[in-house]
């Protein structure tokens, strides 16, 4: 089959995340596309990459490269006007990673009505806020890369710490008080170790979004309480980093309907609080890989008991791993490959 995929977002391609952090989002589309072409597929991708390259048996060219003159399959990211992208196709997919309410706008269903494609979603959360009436949706399954499948097991370092990886808009201030307030007086000799590029370009003297220099201030001043600002990493050394921690804390967000990193901490063997917003109670298995906290009160307890005890900690480290074991790239492309024949 010869697959197109196409996005216009950001500069990348199927090597970036090995060598530098990448979005959640842009790392799932490079790895559907050389997941597909290891399943003999011809695939071509066109996105904002800086030069044409094959890798992984994947043709990557820019927005601007000779397009074909039809495909079998368009797979159009995230924005419904890239379901026009080639005049011919016999099958088009839509594959949304925001919130479901997106693709409700006059515009968006307008595009959506008049190519008829498969709209793929992620998660049940961005299923929920979809309105799909008379239109066809599958379901990608969670996938992670290879780096966080790899077989190495987790070893938590001295102090203890916990790694937070969510964007600073999604609950990261309510974060960072509770762990002031509530888990570091518990645990005095534990560390929160937050993966941010913003933060981390705050911390070297840069500038921030004016909406984030509040919390970057206050975050950067709370060192005495074992809050570590690091900057995020390509795949095998974010790999080793959830390998290092004892939990993931992931205050989650409303709007955040994919919860990748979740994904693959998990896959780390890294187990997980959260709290039951967006996607991220449909990335654990509550009460065995990770807990779905409630209330702060809950959410505190549960972070303490992670960062202590030894046992708990090794159980839900296991089952987190075998809970995404099978959850290759080249398995989600299998699914995907039996929803678009």
């Amino acid at each position: 089959m010869h697959i197109t995929l196409v996005d216009d977002s950001i500069p990348f391609d199927g090597y970036t995340a090995s060598s530098r952090p990448l979005g959640g989002a842009e790392k799932a589309f490079a790895s559907l596309a050389g997941a597909l072409a290891r399943r003999g597929h011809d695939v071509a991708v066109f996105n904002r990459c800086r030069w044409s390259i094959a890798i992984e048996g994947v043709r990557w060219d820019n927005l601007d490269g000779h397009k074909p003159l039809a495909t079998d399959l368009l797979v159009a990211f995230r924005k419904p006007r890239l379901l026009e992208f080639l005049r011919q196709a016999r099958r088009r997919v839509l594959w949304h990673t925001g919130p479901g309410r997106l693709l409700d706008g006059k515009a968006a269903r307008a595009l959506i009505d008049d190519h008829d494609p498969l709209v793929l979603l992620v998660s049940a959360a961005q299923a929920a806020g979809f309105g799909a009436k008379g239109v066809a949706v599958g379901m990608l399954p969670p996938a992670v890369r290879g780096d966080f499948l790899a077989d190495a097991p987790p070893r938590a370092t001295t102090p203890p710490h916990a790694i937070v990886t969510t964007h600073p808009s999604h609950g990261l201030d309510w974060l960072v008080d509770l762990w002031i307030s509530r888990i570091r007086p518990a645990v005095p000799q534990a560390e929160l170790h937050l993966y941010s590029m913003s933060l981390a370009t705050a911390a070297e003297g840069g500038e921030v979004a004016p909406g984030l220099a509040p919390l970057a201030e206050k975050i950067l001043a709370a060192g005495a309480h074992g809050i570590v600002v690091v900057r995020p990493q390509g795949d095998r050394l974010m790999a080793d980093a959830f390998r290092q921690a004892r939990v993931h804390l992931y205050p989650g967000d409303s709007d955040d309907v994919t919860a990748f990193t979740l994904m693959e901490s998990q896959a780390a063997g890294v187990p997980a609080v959260v709290r039951p917003l967006g996607a991220a109670p449909e990335r654990i298995a509550d009460g065995r890989s990770g807990m779905v906290a409630p209330d702060d009160d809950a959410f505190a307890n549960l972070a303490i008991l992670l960062l202590t005890n030894d046992e708990v900690e090794r159980a839900q480290s296991a089952e987190a791993r075998a809970l995404y074991r099978d959850r290759s790239w080249d398995a989600a492309a299998a699914y995907f490959e039996a929803m678009v024949q």
